[in-house]
């Protein structure tokens, strides 16, 4: 079969079709694969139905996987690299606000990778290309910002596993990161609950500028959101897109199988 793959927004987000992540992909494929990775920052891969030692296979191609330690007591079995992210209470989710994944930590994951298992009616999940949030700041905003530096706390992530807040860990980052390999500038911020403030501002300077930021980075125009069907497979680039998970769908079953791959440190 023949790879195609086609954008899914002006801004974020691509569909691949003519290929199955169960078969061992090639050289050729992988390269297609890559490019198109890192244009659109976000690859969705429909009626895969991945198991996890296929999943992992098919993550090992982009990097070594690697178990945030909050996240540990969701390891999967005989695949300790696979995490099982399962329905929980709406008030204990963590992910319902738009953020990176780990960025508390000082190496953050590059990529994460979801295999879809159960699904619910709704638990979309949405992408926003960090990219443009940035390039889309006026020049002087942008100089403004170069050299600045966010102090992340994994705030949320600890109320959910029952961590006291004080205990949760944290990182400081650059709030602008330059992509390794693409070497295109991203915004690097989040939900104001897990970023602190800016160092050597106040929280009465940094606290206004966040949050402009946030807002600016989630605008419609620049968001793809994905409506889940079982068998899905998407991986997206955590170097430059945050995320959120939309938890509209109460009780209902929800199982995804999570694999993260070790990334770089923020610069």
């Amino acid at each position: 079969m023949t790879l195609k793959t086609t954008p899914l927004t002006g801004s974020v987000g691509a569909s691949v079709e003519g290929i199955s992540l169960s078969e061992p992909v090639t050289a050729e494929q992988f390269e297609q694969l890559r490019e198109a990775f890192l244009r659109h920052c976000v690859l969705v891969f429909r009626d895969q139905r991945l198991a996890p030692a296929p999943q992992l296979a098919f993550a090992r191609l982009w990097g070594e996987p690697v178990v945030p330690a909050l996240l540990s007591k969701l390891q999967l079995g005989e695949y300790p690299e696979v995490i099982q992210l399962q329905t929980a209470p709406k008030e204990l989710v963590s992910t319902e606000a738009w953020h990176y994944d780990a960025p508390h930590t000082p190496v953050p994951p590059k990529v994460t990778m979801l295999s879809a298992q159960v699904i619910p009616a709704g638990g979309d999940t949405m992408w926003s290309n960090q990219y443009l949030a940035y390039e889309r700041l006026s020049p002087v905003m942008q100089r403004m910002l170069q050299g600045l530096k966010v102090h992340f706390r994994a705030v949320r992530l600890a109320r959910f596993q029952g961590v006291p807040e004080s205990e949760a860990p944290s990182a400081v980052h650059p709030l602008v990161r330059t992509h390794p390999e693409t070497g295109r500038k991203a915004l690097y911020i989040g939900h104001a609950d897990n970023v602190l403030g800016i160092e050597g501002m106040t929280k009465a300077e940094s606290r206004p500028l966040l949050d402009f930021l946030y807002q600016h980075s989630t605008q419609p125009d620049n968001v793809y959101r994905h409506m889940w069907r079982v068998g899905d497979v998407v991986m997206w680039d955590n170097r430059c897109t945050m995320h959120y998970a939309v938890h509209d769908y109460g009780n209902q079953e929800r199982v995804l199988n999570r694999v993260t791959l070790k990334g770089e440190v923020p610069a």
